[in-house]
């Protein structure tokens, strides 16, 4: 599905899921950056106990990012991730597991749409770079400035994908990153940290998820462990649902569109590179000292709230007179299976199944009518009764008809509307706008990049007089650049437009006609609607899928061989008949015990096309080059991308050819020879690696392992690590104590003085046929609720809904008392005017009423112990040793510990912010001092204490 398009859904619609994260900044002194302590309680008011990274989210915007330049080299972007792990940590605070996965070999499912994305990111990328070339030459040809063009290769993303030389640096590098937290973040002080890299079977999200399921089906686990999984991806909502873990949340950067992109020829914000006209960059500040500083902020991370969800779910979903028990748990399984039908990462949506236009709700009111018919569920753990799904999906096939010319309908009136807007906007805008330094600009926006701006009106206006004397062919109506010249054109003129609406792309299906059907099959899949086999091969491979997936979901990868082989999904009233279809998988298709299982080297020949094939070995890459290659038709050089009904080409369907396994492998057998050992080595399967640092309980019991030179797997003993259970083997490349880990980077340093130790880590396994029960375990508290009356509300009343800022809801906002005003008033620059930050004094009877307070008693001798407390030097300070921190209980509830509130709380408790209200001026600031030294407004009655000096400057001491 669309990661923006149900995010966007799901935050509309359940909003009290989402909590504003309270980060803790590193601070600076004289250069030098003091790290967050982040084995301090977190400052979001909760105690999380795991945290799980999909690396995959973050190595992306890590390496390509969008909002910013990108690095210059690898060691930069290893960097960069460390800097993203690091912020997410300090965020977070997990107490007991650190869990990094990486995408490994995926299943073939997966491996489609994976295939799809590089395709097409190799496209873009070389008709971006093209276009990029082409605008150059036009600019530079029209004496345009443009910054020299840096020689560099660029960077191609698909390098992302297991087998590559990137993915193997990137291991190696995380290795000596976890070893370097452990020996030196106090944070990091008794975590158990667990990496599966790229060499792992299986995505990341579901390597994850095959963990916390693994070890829910333990006797030792902790069914109230607080997860939380960090990824952008829609399907983690889905994954977190399906553990069915009472604390679950999930953490994901702020998803804000038409974020500011610097253009890729001037670097400057503000336009597109075919929009660039290649003018001087403006200068940032008096000296240009900001040139190299980005106008956009960092990005903010979000918690979904998993436990706010269930809240919300449990209510919608509650059903009265049921002919069954209500089984909350089985419903919102339900509702996740419902999700799947507007498309997921191995399925295209049903045609008639939009997110925009309300499919999820529309299934659910569905569900809700039908249920009472079909007897029970739709789902349980894992496994679908199609019995009761084609009820469902027959009754949406019913209105397929409606949904389709109703779509129809919104369409044209959304045209209608902007073609409406488009005719009142050239209504407004006059014929003819004058160029040159008479071109109007808006207030503030003379200084902009574009704009004409004369050092020197006078000079100006008299030789555009002059100009006029000379040049008395030159129409009255001419304009002039700033220099004098005249304007090529004369004076801006609208252009007449032919039409008042964009071209949009042909749709020879017609949905919205009679003969749909006939159309879609014929026009899709180039058969005959009459055709009925190939319609019910259609929805039987459709059919098979969901059942794949829900298993995949809750109980992992039920084949790593199927997947859906065409590019169009079924209409929902072709379901007719599918309680008979069969939904069984091929068994024995696991990476680690079958050879039919793509390698990494394999995957990449699967999934690259022949322009990235220079991460593969010579003699591998010539098969996707040469004509006489036997599977040359797997790698077009250019390929359809079928709209399908969407407006822009990153919508449309990728018309791409499907590979074949068989001819794949048959063809590879001929070049394996040439692999060489480091290769052999990439192309080889691998596993999860478990770090500790020496103050965790297992770190002696690893050492004796090495030290005794055990040869068979040992069982992890779960009361040192937290319950945590699976099987130890020995690591022929690990990091171990008293050993220098040499940094892979080389500006960073290597770690003399290691501490660490690492060994391979292996899950509890099960048999093929064990069903992991999808139910909230025995002992699990359920949180308490969350949801009031008034978040039931439809409506806000006009009022823009604002994310809580962290987990408790009755946290009290930021608070500047009198002193830290007064502190302002001497810092900050006297300006003038008479607007609100005005030094004039203000009007009579602004400080009458309730605004200022006298100081209550026993507040004076307070105020001058809190300035006392507030030293420079106390504000950087660093984290205490370790053996002078404090252990706080991680049951009770944290308070909030920003700087400010923690100076509060040193305080006494009779020292409260309600206590006392600072002294407000006009607009609710405090007025600022006179030029005279004095302060306005600021009356005489019950000040005990000295008004600063007129300096500016506190005594400190």
């Amino acid at each position: 599905m669309g990661v923006p398009a149900f995010f966007r859904w799901l935050s509309r619609k359940y909003p009290s899921i989402i909590v504003n994260c309270v980060e803790e900044k590193p601070k600076e002194c004289n250069g030098v950056k003091i790290p967050v302590d982040a084995s301090k309680p977190n400052p979001n008011d909760v105690e999380f106990d795991n945290l799980y990274l999909d690396m995959n989210g973050i190595i992306h915007p890590c390496t390509h990012p969008e909002d910013k330049p990108a690095p210059k080299n690898e060691d930069e972007m290893m960097v960069a991730i460390f800097e993203y792990i690091d912020r997410l940590f300090n965020i977070v605070r997990p107490r007991r597991l650190l869990y990094m996965a990486i995408d490994g070999v995926a299943p073939r499912a997966k491996m489609n749409q994976q295939r799809s994305r590089r395709f097409r990111a190799s496209k873009e990328g070389m008709e971006a770079a093209v276009e990029k070339q082409r605008v150059r030459e036009e600019i530079l040809a029209k004496g345009g400035f443009l910054p020299p063009e840096e020689i560099k290769e660029r960077f191609d993303s698909n390098c992302i994908t297991p087998g590559t030389e990137f993915m193997d640096n990137l291991a190696k590098c995380l290795r000596y990153y976890i070893a370097d937290r452990l020996n030196n973040d106090p944070g990091w002080k008794n975590l158990t940290v667990i990496l599966s890299d790229a060499s792992a079977p299986g995505e990341g999200e579901h390597k994850i998820m095959d963990y916390i399921r693994r070890q829910r089906a333990q006797p030792n686990h902790d069914p109230n462990t607080h997860h939380c999984l960090c990824g952008a991806d829609a399907d983690l909502i889905m994954l977190g649902l399906a553990t069915h873990e009472p604390n679950f949340t999930i953490i994901r950067e702020e998803f804000k569109p038409n974020k500011p992109k610097p253009c890729g020829l001037c670097n400057q914000f503000g336009h597109e590179v075919k929009d660039c006209e290649g003018l001087p960059r403006e200068k940032k500040g008096k000296h240009d000292e900001l040139a190299d500083s980005l106008p956009c902020a960092e990005g903010e991370f979000i918690f979904l709230r998993l436990n706010v969800l269930r809240e919300y779910l449990e209510r919608e979903l509650t059903m009265a007179s049921l002919p069954f028990t209500f089984d909350v748990e089985r419903s919102i399984d339900d509702w996740v299976f419902m999700c799947f039908f507007v498309g997921n990462d191995f399925l295209p949506h049903l045609p008639s199944l939009e997110i925009r236009e309300g499919a999820i709700d529309r299934l659910v009111n569905i569900y809700k009518n039908v249920v009472h018919k079909t007897g029970g569920y739709l789902t349980e753990s894992g496994y679908v009764n199609l019995q009761r799904v084609q009820m469902i999906m027959l009754a949406v096939g019913e209105v397929e008809d409606s949904i389709f010319k109703k779509r129809k309908d919104d369409e044209d009136s959304f045209r209608r509307r902007q073609k409406e807007k488009r005719k009142r906007m050239k209504r407004d805008q006059p014929a003819f706008t004058p160029s040159g330094i008479l071109t109007p600009h808006a207030l503030g926006a003379r200084n902009s990049p574009g704009s004409q701006v004369t050092s020197n009106p006078r000079q100006a206006a008299y030789e555009m007089r002059m100009q006029n004397n000379s040049s008395p062919s030159v129409s009255p109506n001419t304009s002039f650049t700033s220099d004098g010249s005249p304007s090529p054109i004369g004076g801006i003129k609208r252009k007449a437009e032919d039409s008042d609406s964009e071209p949009e792309p042909e749709d020879n299906v017609r949905l919205w006609e009679a003969g749909w059907k006939q159309r879609y099959y014929k026009n899709k899949f180039d058969v005959d609607a009459a055709d009925e086999k190939f319609r019910r091969k259609v929805v039987q491979s459709y059919v098979e899928g969901l059942c794949w997936v829900l298993r995949y979901y809750y109980q992992g990868c039920a084949s790593w061989k199927w997947y859906y082989p065409f590019h169009y999904a079924p209409f929902a009233s072709d379901f007719e008949g599918i309680a008979d279809m069969p939904s069984d998988f091929e068994k024995g298709t696991k990476p680690l015990f079958s050879f039919l299982q793509f390698k990494p080297l394999e995957q990449l020949m699967g999934v690259f096309p022949a322009a990235s094939g220079n991460f593969l070995p010579p003699t591998w890459r010539k098969l996707m080059s040469d004509p006489d290659s036997s599977i040359i038709d797997f790698y077009p050089e250019d390929f359809a991308i079928d709209l399908n009904g969407k407006k822009y080409a990153w919508q449309g369907v990728a018309l791409l050819p499907f590979v074949d396994e068989r001819r794949l492998r048959a063809a590879l057998e001929e070049v394996y020879p040439d692999l060489t050992p480091e290769e052999n080595r990439r192309n080889s399967l691998g596993g999860d690696v478990l770090f500790v640092g020496k103050h965790h309980p297992l770190h002696d019991f690893i050492l004796e392992l090495y030290q005794t030179g055990s040869t068979e797997p040992v069982d992890v003993p779960p009361e040192l690590c937290h319950g945590i259970q699976g099987k130890f083997s020995l690591d022929e490349e690990a990091i171990l104590p008293d050993q220098i880990v040499c940094s892979p980077v080389p500006m960073l340093r290597d770690l003399t003085q290691n501490t660490a130790i690492s060994i391979n880590f292996k899950d509890p396994q099960f048999a093929e046929d064990y069903i992991f029960k999808a139910v909230m375990l025995p002992g699990a508290r359920k949180p308490a609720a969350v949801l009031k009356p008034s978040d039931w509300e439809k409506s806000s009343n006009g009022r823009q809904w604002k994310p809580q800022l962290g987990f408790n809801r009755d946290r009290r906002p930021v608070h500047l008392d009198q002193a830290a005003f007064r502190t302002l008033g001497h810092v900050m620059p006297r300006g003038s005017g008479a607007g609100i930050y005005s030094s004039a004094a203000p009007p009579p009877g602004t400080y009458q009423g309730n605004l200022y307070r006298p100081l209550l008693r026993g507040q004076q001798a307070q105020i001058p112990k809190l300035m006392s407390n507030m030293r420079p030097q106390d504000s950087w300070r660093g984290p205490p040793p370790l053996f002078q921190q404090q252990r706080f209980d991680r049951g009770v509830g944290a308070e909030p510990l920003l700087p400010w509130n923690r100076m509060l709380q040193s305080q006494n408790a009779a020292f409260q912010p309600n206590q006392y209200q600072m002294l407000a001026g006009p607009g609710g600031y405090p007025p600022r001092r006179d030029d005279r030294g004095g302060r306005q407004g600021y009356p005489r009655e019950g000040r005990k204490y000295p008004l600063p000096p007129p300096s500016g400057r506190y005594s400190w001491n």
